[in-house]
């Protein structure tokens, strides 16, 4: 079968799993790039581009021809296309704060490195509160451990996959961060395992190559290793 989607991002878990978490829930083909033809298709200036954008991640709809860039937009489209979006205000919402929390575990995109003061502060109680603000939004809406979906969905959606690529990708990555976040929000960690353990995300985390950037890669994450050990 062609691929419908081809996904343009750098060979990280980091927010490819994002787009692949939804790709893969919908059973739909895709392309993907590697390290060198994403820093080439990057490094194109404005007008040499097939569509404008500054940075991955940046998917192209082959079968009608849409390019979209940023997390929430691909997401949020996505999200419509396949009818995965329970309550649309409060899924953006959540990818957002998702956006939010990558920026602030890579202390602004790498624009800092960590520092020991500075990661225990952030793990100690910025990262927590992050965790407890997500509890209290599945709890709400009537998930638990074991069972239910965010926002009242029935069935798995957006808001979940969104849930399961923030949280599970972090502490399956980065697995010494699970007991801060199984203290701070274990519904959360629940429902993100579920997700995560679905055989059509089981078959797509299959298919990624481990290797040593484990995470978000360069620099950063060798900082944020160094303060896990």
């Amino acid at each position: 079968m062609a691929d419908r989607y081809k996904l343009y991002y750098w060979p990280i878990p980091f927010r490819r799993h994002f787009i692949r978490y939804i790709l893969a829930h919908v059973g739909a083909e895709w392309g993907e790039t590697g390290f060198e033809e994403i820093a080439a298709f990057k490094d194109r200036g404005p007008d040499d581009k097939p569509y404008p954008f500054l940075a991955p991640p940046v998917l192209h709809d082959l079968q009608c021809d849409t390019w979209l860039s940023q997390l929430p937009a691909i997401a949020m489209y996505l999200g419509r296309k396949y009818d995965l979006i329970t309550d649309e205000d409060q899924t953006l919402r959540l990818i957002c704060d998702a956006s939010d929390i990558l920026f602030e575990i890579t202390r602004y995109h790498g624009a800092l490195l960590w520092d020991r003061d500075s990661w225990a502060a952030f793990t100690g109680d910025r990262l927590p509160v992050w965790m407890r603000l997500h509890e209290r939004l599945a709890v709400e809406c009537g998930a638990r451990v074991a069972s239910g979906h965010m926002f009242g969905a029935k069935a798995p959606g957006l808001a979940d996959l969104i849930v399961a690529a923030l949280w599970h990708t972090m502490i399956d990555r980065l697995p010494a961060l699970r007991p801060v976040l199984h203290e701070n929000a274990p519904v959360i960690e629940g429902l993100a395992d579920r997700i995560a353990t679905r055989a059509e995300i089981v078959s797509m985390l299959a298919d990624w190559e481990d290797s040593d950037q484990r995470y978000c890669a360069g620099q950063i994450e060798e900082s944020i290793l160094e303060m896990l050990n």
